[in-house]
């Protein structure tokens, strides 16, 4: 079987920012956007520069992806729908603006501060669990089958029961009926950001 990637983007987009809009930004941030909105992303980065805003960092993102350390704790603006990709951040900037219908809307510490509570509680409820399920997508740019079985012999070393799931769609649903107290998940990070019960592979601690 042939596996074709189409890239898609949003074209032809006359889409100007309110100076409002741009006012309610710092005057340095990163840049931010999701594949198909790159063409629009430019647009947007010419704007702001018109604005006085300075744009430090300029880049696609993806639910999973990391980036090098914020030395200067600069804010983000994401350019994306909904906030998947925005909250999916959270560990990495504590300020990040979202943009939503041609309106710039900052990220709520509340809401932020949410995630982490759920992500801290992942960790104390893997540290806690005797078996441990690990999750492997088959999805191209997600599977990581080597890490997992690694993992996997570090984790028996310790005392832990492991199982190792494999599966090319994540069915959260389906986990409550396999008798597995925590998920370590080796997949797209923003798996987890809805349950205290998954941790994602880069959360855990070293062993």
């Amino acid at each position: 079987m042939k596996i074709m990637f189409i890239e898609s983007k949003l074209k032809n987009i006359d889409f100007n920012l309110d100076k409002k809009e741009i006012s309610k930004l710092p005057k340095k941030i990163c840049l931010f956007y999701s594949i198909q909105y790159g063409d629009l992303a430019s647009s947007i980065k010419a704007q702001l520069l018109k604005a006085k805003v300075t744009v430090s960092k300029f880049e696609q993102v993806l639910g999973c992806s990391k980036f090098n350390t914020n030395k200067d704790k600069l804010p983000i603006l994401l350019i994306g729908s909904g906030r998947f990709h925005a909250i999916n951040l959270y560990s990495q900037f504590d300020e990040i603006y979202l943009l939503e219908s041609k309106k710039i809307v900052k990220i709520s510490k509340k809401e932020i501060e949410e995630v982490r509570a759920r992500r801290r509680g992942a960790l104390i409820n893997f540290l806690n669990a005797d078996r441990i399920g690990i999750l492997v997508s088959t999805k191209p740019g997600q599977e990581n089958m080597t890490q997992a079985e690694e993992l996997k012999k570090k984790l028996k070393k310790k005392g832990k029961q492991v199982y190792v799931f494999v599966s090319n769609n994540i069915d959260m649903n389906q986990f409550e009926n396999f008798n597995i107290q925590s998920w370590i998940n080796t997949a797209c990070s923003g798996l987890a950001n809805d349950s205290s019960k998954i941790i994602n592979f880069n959360e855990l601690p070293n062993f």
